[in-house]
């Protein structure tokens, strides 16, 4: 890509995972948007990112005594020695009252430039707009979305920085697409149809769950309250995000081409948003990981050599062995199989399905002939996924050598996992994974995937060379015939094809993992996405 014919990208997104003691991530959408923003820098692409910065950002979630989990919060922003002052300070109303919102930039952990809005000072009486990152609903939500969006846009001006396209990554930057409108009507006079026109070619939108929850909707009365409207009428937001207002819905009638982030879930999304008129076409770019941040060196250049493949791997698993060993006190046997296991504990992402039947699981968990290390939190209002993190917990005590649960799920934990396990197991309900890619980590370290066809699977799966697959692709509405359906056929692979070829065909499970980091080391990167970005949405 030669830059001096690319146009600038201005990237929105509420959350950014750059650094795991940068607390401003929750889960994969951030990480995502700081892979992002790394490979962006590592490509010489014009691209800058926008978000806020959280003072206590997501939650610290620990376990009680009781087994359950609980939330803590502490106040992380002043110990971020790296950000930069860059002395500007911006203005959006909110609840028709002056909200200042300083802007920060953090350029220091090898990515594109971020720009990080700030209310916490002392110029506002409501200093907490960006306390927690997803920690409220209702009024506090729509402020944090209209420091990012309203915010953001008048950011970029006042730092002088010209933008040819605003990328929405997922529906909580839409109050962009509002200021971009309100300028043109203000400043050129345009009418409200000739702004949204104009404005719809400056935007493009990632869409990135099927999930209700992850497409989130606001009363347009509270929009109106909260002054999201920025100077437009509730007919003119009605037209745009419908009744009530859809985030996702506006994305798509904001922008000019929107994507789903895999084949399947751009299939999934067509299906889901088909009834929403003069909505923007959606087409599908997966996502895609920073190598330099996930995969381990050593496994890169063992690959590469050719020799000493399985070797270096088992140098890691030592490496996740004892780390285990410091956070929790549980030694796991190195020579026996280790199972991965960590993402948010989200209902749909069944992170216990492999419990369902202890009598078939049971006494390979009570032999160590099978290991499991999970991690993942449930978000703090989410009492079901809470549930599933206690139910695991419980697990380790039945199975004290063989299920370890470590708590407080980041990016440092995430790495080691990648990178140690023998088996990344991935066991969503198909289609509600719209990527997944925490898979493609453990895929480029030669951790090989057990997954149900869901998210990216599908396009890297070549079943019993570079991975497995179970489920066939079923779906159902029925949940409970769902979940049955794919715990069988879990049990099925896992103990028939798994478990045998660990332990009895080292030979073939050292190809395995060539073929692993073969088929995907490319194929999955962000550096791919981003090509495919600019090719497919940014210069068209």
């Amino acid at each position: 890509m030669e830059n001096k014919k690319l146009p600038r990208v201005a990237y929105f997104c509420m959350e950014y995972g750059l650094e795991s003691n940068f607390k401003l991530y929750a889960g994969g959408l951030g990480i995502l948007a700081g892979d992002y923003l790394k490979a962006a820098k590592e490509m010489g692409l014009p691209v800058v990112g926008i978000g806020i910065l959280w003072k206590q950002g997501y939650t610290e979630q620990h376990i009680g005594e009781d087994g359950y989990p609980y939330d803590a919060y502490r106040n992380y922003t002043r110990n971020y020695d790296f950000l930069k002052d860059t002395g500007v300070k911006v203005k959006v109303k909110i609840r028709n009252k002056d909200v200042y919102c300083k802007v920060w930039l953090v350029d220091s952990f090898d990515n594109a430039p971020l720009y990080l809005l700030d209310t916490d000072i002392p110029e506002n009486g409501d200093r907490w707009i960006t306390g927690q990152l997803y920690g409220w609903f209702g009024e506090e939500r729509v402020a944090q979305e209209i420091v990012l969006g309203i915010g953001g846009v008048r950011a970029l001006r006042a730092l002088g920085i010209d933008v040819d396209i605003y990328h929405f990554n997922e529906g909580h930057a839409v109050l962009a697409g509002i200021e971009l409108i309100r300028e043109k009507m203000e400043n050129q006079g345009m009418s409200f149809e000739e702004a949204w026109e104009a404005t719809r070619k400056e935007i493009v939108f990632t869409t990135h769950t099927p999930v209700k929850e992850g497409n989130e909707s606001h009363d347009l009365e509270l929009l109106m309250y909260m002054g999201a409207n920025n100077g437009l009428t509730i007919e003119q937001l009605a037209q745009i995000g419908g009744v009530p207002f859809n985030m996702t819905v506006a994305g798509l009638r904001l922008s000019k081409i929107a994507n789903g982030v895999s084949k399947l879930h751009g299939q999934t999304a067509n299906k889901m948003w088909q009834h929403i008129e003069n909505k923007a076409p959606i087409i599908s770019i997966t996502n895609g990981i920073h190598r330099g941040t996930w995969v381990d060196k050593r496994i890169t250049e063992a690959y590469k050599k050719g020799t000493g493949l399985l070797e270096t791997h088992n140098l890691l698993k030592k490496e996740l062995i004892d780390f285990v060993y410091k956070k929790t006190g549980v030694k796991l046997d190195a020579d026996k199989l280790l199972i991965g296991f960590s993402r948010r504990a989200a209902p749909y992402k069944r992170s216990d399905l492999i419990f369902t039947n202890e009598k078939a699981i049971g006494e390979y968990l009570r032999d160590r002939k099978i290991q499991i290390v999970f991690s993942g939190k449930g978000h703090p209002l989410d009492d079901v996924g809470k549930e599933i993190v206690a139910r695991i917990v419980k697990m380790t005590k039945k199975y004290p050598e063989s299920v370890v649960f470590l708590e407080d799920y980041d990016m440092t934990i995430g790495k080691m996992l990648t990178r140690g396990a023998d088996v990344w197991l991935n066991n969503p309900r198909r289609p509600l994974e719209a990527s997944g890619t925490s898979g493609m980590k453990a895929a480029m370290n030669g951790v090989l995937n057990l997954s149900i066809l869901d998210g990216w699977w599908p396009e890297a799966c070549i079943d019993g060379v570079n991975g497995w697959q179970f489920g066939d692709g079923f779906e159902s509405d029925n949940f409970e015939e769902l979940d049955k359906h794919d715990a069988e056929a879990l049990y099925d692979v896992l103990l028939n094809k798994v478990v045998p070829t660990y332990y009895n065909d080292k030979k073939k499970w050292e190809e395995m993992m060539k073929e692993s980091i073969r088929t995907t080391f490319e194929a999955f990167s962000a550096n791919r996405m981003l090509q495919e970005y600019y090719d497919l949405m940014y210069t068209k």
